[in-house]
């Protein structure tokens, strides 16, 4: 199987339809189908490494995320049992992650505009209009 990738040009699991030829009418073809799916992660992961995320959220911070783990927590256990306790506690836990987010998000630009304030006081005007351009998109928060 060959992959086209804009870091690598290669072969990945140049045995993995050597296995499914040879698939016995004995075996179970879910265990093969599992067992042929790890191994093509494994050679992907092991030919073309890992890729870093990409940081559209600057102000996403580990607090953020253990928020966003119990937020997933918690809509996991109502899901699974959907009753009044858990339906208050997944509202209680999305408020104060969202609480949390927003305060993140407001704290982080008001240090951009401040950020942008001073820009402007030294006459760096490229940054001073990248600062500007930036506080355009961000329409949806009152920062006064």
């Amino acid at each position: 199987m060959n992959i086209q990738c804009h870091r690598h040009t290669g072969t990945i699991g140049s045995n993995s339809s050597a296995v499914l030829e040879n698939l016995n009418d004995s075996e179970d073809i879910n265990r093969v189908w599992k067992n042929f799916r790890v191994n093509i992660r494994t050679s992907a992961k092991d030919t073309l490494g890992l890729c870093e995320m990409k940081h559209q959220k600057p102000w996403f911070d580990e607090e953020c995320l253990q928020f966003l783990g119990q937020r997933k927590q918690a809509k996991t256990q109502w899901l699974w049992d959907p009753n009044q306790s858990n339906s208050d506690n997944l509202n209680n836990v999305r408020h104060d992650a969202r609480r949390h987010f927003s305060n993140k998000r407001e704290e982080y630009v008001k240090a951009k505009i401040y950020e942008t304030e001073t820009t402007s006081k030294i006459k760096t005007i490229r940054d001073l209009y990248r600062g500007i351009n930036y506080c355009k998109n961000v329409t949806s928060l009152e920062l006064i």
